[in-house]
């Protein structure tokens, strides 16, 4: 054990994580050179298109220092705020951390936030300043930055470039020498946690795993905590490129286990796994920590195709196998059909899950208007969650509707702190703290309604700060609020996917602006249609899509005027029946429209 260590990389978005772990799987020479690729350890088309990670990776490189050979297991963690819980477990499987900042940009929202989850763990912190080959590197000023965030000395800051590879070898000793060995007792019952598994066709879950306290062999009989279920060891082995079946895991390993689960669900993120005895009891004792994972927006998705529905459906279920994150179950809509409500993590989360099914099962599908989750309390005193606005009851059975605040950390420039504060205030932001970094780095904080933040809040802080602004928000509370239901009636009919749950104050402007945007985008018909927004009974914002108009008069030259008035009320009355039988072709960009409101 005491050549063992076990380290992760935290670091904000495209500060260069993935190009690192690269690096040190060369310089260890863990990946062939037939096998060497950017992003080595990012296997999704989508996380290789977008540059992020996505899901947590775990390989193991061996390195010799001072002629000892030392076993260095890397778990790759996700760097955006959707992921944070597995990043969190990611990090308590961990002794150690990489901590790297970009010098071009310094210390963001994430490094700051995935920092106070390794130091919450006690973890090891290794500074690394990366990408100091750039042009616009600020060596001084990042490493000022780091030394006021985490206390260090400026000495023991590694400056490197994963890109050229300078300053590899520096990080491969420091991880040796300044992070600790695993801690652990190889004959305690069985201690392992789970921190991520994968889904393989031929052999069910794999399950990745850290363990704490024990050993695992094939053969044991196991047991998860938190599902309360047995299985039957049938492989364990370490992760290299590909797995390496071993004999067994002790204290202080990470690896996986293969025990024939055919279900994804039945595997939690976080879950401790034990020994049981004869009568089936655990031995072992649970870790601390775990959490269910919770869905923080939800959003319908539907088939173009009404034909493609069950298609849909397997789709969504071989999604689940390999993001247990997804929550879905089936709904029908008045406008779309038969569909799904799904919950995801965030909004980054909703557009993988929707381009994964268009790019890897190739379906068309329409995504409706995302919302979050509120709490009514009824007249009687009940508390109802409802994720959709089709599921809010009756404004008269409602007593208060409470919405979920998120406490948003944001930091930026100095010279954009004005329009930030005017942005989030627009959003019914509550100003709670504003501290400065440096002399031209602002870290404000604020309380923010979720369902504000959803929308469009990251583009629109994204421009206003000309990409300087970085954001991290997570869960503080639920708070009551002035709520309504904004529907939108197209030819008299409610369209339940454009319907949304919004504040009073802002229902007449959305509605007003919805109604301008789906006049464009409403293709013209034989027949007027009309685009009303709706608060209960009460329209607050109406707009008109002409009809084709067919000049009836034009073959009558001259004549009587009565002659010109028969033919048109005769088109007239065509108009009025057709009225009454047509029906309103929504074309997609209208469900898409509701999102980018400006």
């Amino acid at each position: 054990m005491k050549n063992i260590r076990n380290f992760c990389i935290i670091a904000h978005i495209d500060h260069g994580k993935s190009t690192l772990a690269d690096r040190l799987l060369e310089s260890t020479e863990t990946v062939g050179i037939r096998d060497q690729k950017n992003q080595v350890l990012d296997n999704m088309d989508v996380e290789r298109e977008r540059g992020i990670t996505i899901k947590s990776h775990a390989i193991q490189m061996e390195y010799i220092c001072n002629g000892q050979p030392y076993l260095l297991n890397l778990i790759d963690t996700p760097g955006h705020v959707d992921f944070t819980y597995e990043v969190s477990r990611s990090i308590a499987a961990c002794e150690g951390a990489l901590l790297v900042v970009d010098a071009a940009q310094g210390v963001e929202a994430q490094t700051i936030s995935n920092l106070y989850l390794a130091l919450a763990q006690n973890l090891t912190i290794i500074p690394v300043l990366n990408k100091i080959d750039l042009p616009g590197a600020m060596l001084e000023q990042a490493k000022d930055q780091m030394v006021e965030l985490i206390g260090c000395d400026h000495d023991s800051i590694i400056s490197a470039s994963a890109k050229k590879g300078i300053g590899i070898n520096e990080i491969l000793q420091a991880i040796v020498t300044r992070i600790p060995a695993p801690k652990g007792d190889m004959n305690a019952p069985l201690q392992a946690m789970i921190f991520d598994s994968v889904y393989n066709i031929f052999r069910g879950v794999e399950v990745y795993i850290r363990i704490f306290n024990g050993m695992i062999k094939p053969g044991d009989s196991i047991k998860c905590f938190h599902t309360d279920l047995n299985y039957k060891v049938e492989e364990v082995g370490i992760l290299k490129l590909q797995q390496l079946p071993k004999s067994f895991l002790q204290a202080g390993n990470v690896g996986y286990l293969i025990a024939g689960i055919k279900n994804a669900n039945e595997i939690k993120v976080g879950d401790t796994i034990t020994h049981v005895d004869k009568a089936g009891r655990s031995i072992g004792a649970m870790l601390k920590g775990f959490e269910e994972v919770k869905p923080m927006v939800f959003a319908g998705i539907y088939p173009v195709d009404t034909n493609e529905y069950e298609i849909l459906r397997d789709s969504m279920e071989k999604l689940k196998l390999n993001d247990a994150a997804l929550i879905w179950e089936p709904e029908t809509s008045a406008a779309l059909g038969f569909g799904f409500r799904c919950g995801f993590l965030g909004m980054l989360h909703m557009e993988i899950i929707q381009e994964r099914l268009e790019k890897e099962f190739n379906i068309t599908i329409i995504t409706t208007v995302p919302s979050v989750q509120f709490h009514i309390i009824n007249k009687k005193g009940q508390l109802i969650n409802i994720q959709a606005p089709a599921d809010m009851p009756d404004p008269g059975m409602i007593d208060r509707i409470e919405e979920p605040f998120m406490l948003a950390q944001i930091i930026t420039k100095s010279e954009f702190v004005g329009k930030i504060m005017t942005l989030c205030m627009d959003r019914r932001g509550i100003f709670k703290n504003q501290i400065y970094l440096t002399a031209d780095r602002v870290e404000l904080t604020f309380e923010l309604p979720l369902v504000e933040v959803v929308f469009d809040f990251f583009d629109k802080l994204k421009t206003i700060s000309r990409g300087y602004a970085s954001l991290d928000y997570e869960l503080a509370r639920f708070a009551v609020a002035d709520l309504v239901k904004l529907d939108i009636l197209l030819h008299n009919e409610k369209v339940d996917a454009l319907s949304a749950i919004v504040h009073r104050d802002s229902a007449y402007e959305r509605g007003k602006v919805l109604c301008k945007k789906l006049k464009e985008i409403i293709p013209r018909h034989m027949f007027e249609v009309s685009i009303q927004a709706a608060i209960g009974t009460k329209v607050i914002a109406r707009e008109t899509v002409k009809s084709f108009r067919k000049s009836v008069t034009d073959k009558c030259y001259g004549g009587d005027i009565s002659r010109k008035r028969k033919l048109l009320e005769k088109q007239k009355k065509g108009k009025k029946r057709m009225k009454q039988v047509g029906s309103v072709e929504i074309p997609q960009e209208a469900f898409m429209a509701v999102l980018s409101l400006d």
